[in-house]
């Protein structure tokens, strides 16, 4: 299995949640405070909702989910061989899902791409360092506030 995944900022996730609802005919497979996600069967979509209020509309980030980490790998080796910088991230903790993955750094337009496997759910939106400040893809950035959202993600 492999499959785009769209990661959208929203204003108002209720709202939203009930709009792709309807347009793409399925629940959210997860949902959790400020967070949903839709495993969308056609097109082969993993649609995520991050509310961020004041940045609605926005995209957060881009990625292709994949089966397993040996097609993390697989990928992570194909890129580096183009040319490609990738930032490795495993075992990391992200959009309540535990997760192996990399993100692509030097697209020409500077979006951000990660190439990602869940390994397991989690309770928490993304790790801890020791002192308690949130880490991980979708939280701060080292331009950004601690705990602000990252525009990566």
């Amino acid at each position: 299995m492999s499959r785009l995944q769209l990661a959208l900022n929203v204003d108002d996730l209720d709202e939203s949640v009930a709009f792709y609802s309807r347009l793409f005919g399925t629940e959210p497979a997860k949902r959790r405070p400020g967070y949903a996600n839709f495993a969308v069967a056609e097109p082969p979509l993993k649609l995520v909702l991050i509310e961020n209020p004041g940045k609605g509309g926005s995209l957060n980030h881009l990625g292709v989910e994949v089966q397993d980490t040996d097609a993390v790998d697989a990928e992570q080796t194909r890129l580096a061989a183009h040319g490609f910088a990738t930032t490795d991230e495993r075992e990391s903790t992200c959009c309540y899902a535990k997760q192996d993955k990399f993100w692509v750094r030097n697209t020409p337009d500077g979006e951000q791409w990660e190439i990602y496997t869940v390994l397991a759910d989690s309770p928490a939106f993304a790790a801890n360092t020791p002192r308690g400040e949130a880490t991980g893809c979708c939280t701060a950035g080292a331009a950004d506030a601690p705990g602000t959202a990252n525009p990566c993600c």
